[in-house]
């Protein structure tokens, strides 16, 4: 990775609440509010901006760990705010305490690690994977 990142450096995503974010399994609906899934997605793309400006040409980031605690529900239509803040710093990740609020308050909180790794390695273990 490229200097320049550190502890305490923020990235934030804005969404608004679709009904493809909905709780559902096997496209049937659970109930009409921002999942579980969807949070963990926003979260990780949160993580992810942090890290972009710092990896270098042969680099890429991968998911290694996500925690998260659903708090509160958010309706369609509700502005989701995903905060992610670098909280630890190594040659082989980056891990970010994230935060998810809405209009009423804090609906989520968890962490995201991601691991950075060549290129060329993230190649070969998909190769093999498949």
């Amino acid at each position: 990775m490229k200097d320049g990142l550190q502890v305490g450096d923020t990235a934030t995503l804005t969404v608004e609440v679709t009904r493809e974010m909905f709780a559902q399994f096997g496209g049937e609906l659970v109930h009409p509010a921002y999942s579980t899934t969807s949070m963990v997605y926003h979260m990780e793309w949160a993580a992810r901006k942090l890290i972009i400006p710092y990896l270098e040409e042969h680099e890429e980031g991968m998911g290694a760990a996500v925690s998260v605690q659903h708090l509160a529900p958010s309706g369609l239509g509700t502005v989701i705010q995903v905060t992610a803040i670098v909280t630890q710093i190594s040659k082989r990740g980056v891990t970010a305490d994230v935060t998810v609020k809405n209009q009423h308050g804090f609906i989520g909180k968890g962490e995201v690690q991601q691991a950075i790794l060549p290129k060329a390695v993230i190649n070969e273990k998909l190769s093999a994977a498949t």
